[in-house]
């Protein structure tokens, strides 16, 4: 390992000193801004974009932070997006504005976040170590510590000051060690250190600077950078690269222009694409670089040979010198921005940014969780820090109705003081007021981790109270962007045609599709809400697989996430329906050939406006449904190209001939996948069943444009009646046949009684209530308002008469009881022991679920009448207790009873304990 460099780096009559940091550190920014106000550096360069370093200025304007800097990049092939945020205890925050109040020159240093060093990576200052975890995890193991958190706490943010520089030094240095850096971190160290050479030029240039009063050079950059940076500086001077003699003769470094300007004249305009620069991709020499070569290894990601930092010749891709080639030594011209890639766009906005998405348990790449803490540490301490935040804990749960008394104050006080004492810390720590609080509101046992113990998002299923402590010490802070700030187009835009369709910015809000101007603003807001802008929800309206509906209703608010969606939605295009046609065709191509995913994508286009868009994505889809194998995503495709064929004469593609072409299409593949079908008992399907129901619709209402016979189609479910197809198919099948052929001669009721077993009657009642519900109870009495079908046949025992693999006999074949299906349905039932109807009870449930509540009602008063009793059907539908508890509490009580009666304990009884109880029971759930 090479020599920890604390101390500055003398070149020639400069002074370099190097900060490595921990992005989002308060013991890190407090180290930044007493080193600045202590040198008064001439020149500051901070680990940022540099394509931002004509815009500092809109950087200051005076925002409540946090803010990011958020890049985009798009062409034909890649879409790129990356943020780097800012808060008030952000090392980069300080550098910018204490070097501008120190008088210096302040620049970003690192590569724009549209270069391909940044390729995957969406946030700049994700923490490197953690890509580099060996180092960490020894450490933690020396430290006795759970994570790299805790363990940043206990060596920095709480330690003595006025050692911090030496300490940081030698941690970044360990987490570095002598490994390969990846081909990103390369590239960006190899532009950053063109920066730091052109800045030791210009000073050095300056006949006032002396070797006995040195300028000085700030460089501040993530830790992980901060050796291989000074390795390459020491190595340039140690092999003469630096003519220090000849130095005065040198011609001053020229000022970056890089960016078009973004002054209150522009506040409206996106900044321009650059065009492709020829050096950009041009291959490096690796004879050109002076350092010492070193046995690489070759790195797949970037197809170049890897060697170590100091040796290695730079990326494809990286930036070169004026004469398109790596120098080695201290140019004399400030670097290059590199251009965006082809014919690629983007540029660079200042969003809005909130402490929920700076913190690391909402998924943040960059390690420091629980921002409003370490914004309290910043502010005024550990000691305050640690009081402040059990305040906000006890506030939140004492909101959310948890009691949480003073004696527990004072046990967590006690406790988190006595944690901190033991630890060594001085003042409690993070951890510790966390630990404290923890051990003394939660007094039952945890089925996981406390989640300061590791990383990442909270799991599921963590205890509340812990919910509410994490939430407390992340904060609800939002950032707020200075009214002068640039917007991409897209903002601007949206605003327009909200106010240009009178869309309130709150509210609820009525559209009627019937109107030229309601369907203009229904288009804005599907447009919207296809973007994700966070405060746009729709009620009600048009949906897939419904009979359309004339009007939408909205429900419109306020949030502070909206500039910020809209900013970054700016990089799917300047207008809302640009943008929306972007997106969706990310949606599409992402679909690929899953035809579900194609249906929503067609349904949002429609639904958009997008007219080009719709015809597109319905030309590309007709050559997969020929190959496609998944019968519930192809439904819903079917469902979506019905319903526009059918109803949206709103939306202008009713009768629409590519969509009858796409509807004959599906309902021919359809036919083909389902009756290939083969199984027996199994869950229902809900997708599969809502399937053929688009196959029945097309039937009903577009069998014109069917190339398809409907007794061929119908003789295609005669044949899924079959005892060999899963059972709701089965009962689908027979639905299917009752709502086509009414007249048809097949025994409905024969049909139920086959699929009496427990394991079978609930399945095959979903497939046939979900496609002949209206033909089954048809009006037929003032009473009753549904008469059934007569039925015939005796069932067995358990119900499963017949194990034929052959069709369903026709009604003329059978004996008729005169039955209506409900005395049927209850006869079977009540043929189950109890242990049977409580396997059943799910599924029936579930059959039972497609009847709307009026009609459950009424089935509920049968049931009474039929057993003499008088009450209103709908009081069998409101439970005192979840059926599924019942249930459950129904099979304990059951088990019970057979385990005291194995015993002794209780005279044996038969299986139908209580049995008619028991059917009264079952059918109030149903």
């Amino acid at each position: 390992m090479t020599d920890v460099h604390s101390a500055p780096v003398r070149i020639g009559r400069v002074s370099v000193t190097f900060i490595g940091v921990r992005h989002h550190s308060p013991a890190c920014a407090r180290l930044v801004r007493d080193t600045l106000r202590d040198l008064r550096p001439a020149h500051v360069l901070i680990e940022g974009p540099a394509d931002m370093n004509d815009r500092l200025d809109e950087l200051l304007l005076g925002h409540d932070l946090p803010i990011a800097v958020f890049t985009s990049y798009r062409d034909t092939d890649t879409r790129h997006m990356s943020w780097a945020p800012l808060c008030d205890y952000s090392p980069e925050w300080l550098a910018l504005t204490e070097g501008r109040a120190t008088g210096a020159e302040v620049r970003f240093i690192d590569l724009p976040a549209w270069h391909q060093a940044f390729s995957g990576l969406e946030n700049r200052y994700a923490d490197a170590e953690r890509r580099y975890a060996r180092a960490i995890d020894r450490l933690c193991a020396e430290f006795a510590v759970d994570n790299i958190d805790t363990l940043w706490d206990h060596l920095f943010e709480l330690g003595d000051p006025t050692t911090l520089p030496e300490r940081l030094a030698t941690y970044f240095e360990l987490v570095r060690g002598e490994d390969p850096a990846s081909p990103g971190d390369l590239a960006r160290e190899l532009y950053m250190s063109r920066w730091i050479a052109a800045a030791v030029t210009d000073l050095n240039t300056m006949p006032l600077v002396t070797a006995d009063d040195p300028a000085h050079i700030v460089v501040v950059t993530g830790g992980f950078h901060r050796p291989a940076l000074i390795r390459r500086l020491l190595d340039q001077e140690a092999s003469a690269t630096i003519d220090l003699a000849g130095l005065g003769e040198m011609p001053r470094p020229r000022e970056i222009d890089v960016m078009p300007s973004h002054g209150d004249a522009a506040a409206n305009a996106q900044p321009a694409p650059q065009s492709a620069h020829p050096s950009s991709a041009a291959s490096l020499d690796p004879g050109s670089d002076d350092e010492s070569t070193r046995a690489g290894q070759e790195s797949p990601a970037m197809g170049v040979e890897m060697t170590d930092e100091r040796s290695a010749p730079p990326p494809p891709g990286a930036v070169l010198d004026a004469d398109g080639k790596d120098s080695g030594g201290i140019g004399t011209m400030w670097p290059e921005v590199p251009p965006f890639p082809g014919d690629g766009a983007g540029g660079s906005y200042l969003v809005p940014y909130s402490f929920r998405r700076l913190d690391a348990f909402d998924g943040y790449q960059s390690g420091m969780p629980s921002p409003a803490y370490y914004q309290q540490l910043w502010e005024v301490g550990a000691e305050a820090a640690g009081e402040g935040v059990t305040r906000a804990v006890v506030r939140r749960l004492r909101n959310r109705g948890q009691a949480v008394s003073t004696a527990s104050l004072i046990g967590a006080r006690t406790l988190t003081l006595g944690l901190s004492r033991l630890r060594g810390h001085e003042s409690p720590s993070r951890t510790d007021v966390l630990d404290g609080l923890a051990g003394t509101l939660i007094t039952a046992a945890l089925d996981r981790p406390l989640p300061w113990t590791g990383r990442g998002q909270l799991r599921a299923g963590t205890d509340p109270v812990v919910v509410e402590m994490v939430a407390a010490l992340s904060g609800d802070t939002v950032g707020r962007l200075h009214g002068r700030t640039p917007h991409p187009p897209l903002v601007h835009d949206a605003e327009r045609e909200l106010r240009r369709c009178g869309i309130p910015d709150d509210g609820s809000f009525e559209v009627d599709l019937g109107s030229a101007d309601g369907l203009d603003a229904s288009r804005v807001l599907h447009r919207l809400r296809v973007l994700g802008i966070p405060g746009f929800e729709r009620t009600s309206g048009p949906a897939v697989g419904r009979p359309p509906e004339p009007g939408e209703s909205w429900r419109i608010r306020t949030s502070h996430m909206r500039l910020p969606g809209l900013i970054e939605a700016g990089s799917l295009g300047a207008t809302c329906a640009e943008a929306a046609a972007t997106r969706l065709g990310e949606r599409f191509t992402k679909a690929g050939s899953d035809t579900g995913e194609l249906a929503a994508v067609l349904f949002d286009a429609t639904l958009c406006g997008l007219t080009e868009l719709t015809g597109h994505i319905v030309d590309s889809v007709r050559g997969l449904v020929q190959s496609a194998g998944d019968p519930v995503g192809l439904g819903r495709l079917l469902a979506v190209t019905l319903g526009l064929w059918r109803h949206d004469r709103l939306f202008g593609t009713a009768d629409s001939p590519m969509l009858a072409a796409l509807t004959d299409a599906a309902v021919l593949r359809l036919l083909w996948l389902v009756e290939g079908l083969r199984g027996g008992p199994a869950p229902t399907d809900d997708g599969l069943l809502h399937a053929i129901i688009a196959v029945r619709d097309a039937a009903l209402h577009a069998g014109g444009v069917l190339s398809i016979e409907r007794d061929d189609l119908v003789g295609v479910f005669r044949r899924c009646t079959a005892q060999d197809r899963p059972p709701a198919l089965r009962g689908a099948a027979v639905g299917v046949v009752a709502a086509l052929a009414p007249h048809d001669t097949l025994d409905t009721a024969r049909a139920v009684r086959l699929a009496g077993a427990p394991d079978v009657l609930g399945d095959f009642l979903a497939g046939l209530f979900a496609l002949a519900r209206e033909q089954l109870l048809e009006v037929a009495g003032a009473e009753l308002a549904a008469s059934i079908p007569e039925l015939g046949g005796a069932p067995t025992a358990k119900g499963e008469t017949s194990t034929s693999r052959e069709s369903l006999p026709d009604r003329s074949d059978t004996e008729s009881s005169g039955a209506p299906l409900l005395a049927v349905l209850d006869e079977l039932v009540g043929r189950f022991g109890e242990t049977e109807f409580l396997s059943a009870l799910p599924a029936l449930r579930l059959a039972f679920a497609w009847f709307p509540p009026r009609e459950r009602a009424h089935i509920g008063s049968r049931l009474l009448e039929m057993r003499g009793l008088a009450g209103d059907g709908s009081a069998l539908l409101r439970l005192r207790a979840d059926a599924e508890v019942l249930a459950r509490a129904r099979a304990v009580e059951l088990r019970v009873d057979h385990l005291m009666a194995e015993h002794g304990l209780l005279a044996a009884e038969s299986d139908q304990i209580a049995g008619d109880d028991v059917k009264l029971s079952g059918g109030s759930h149903v």
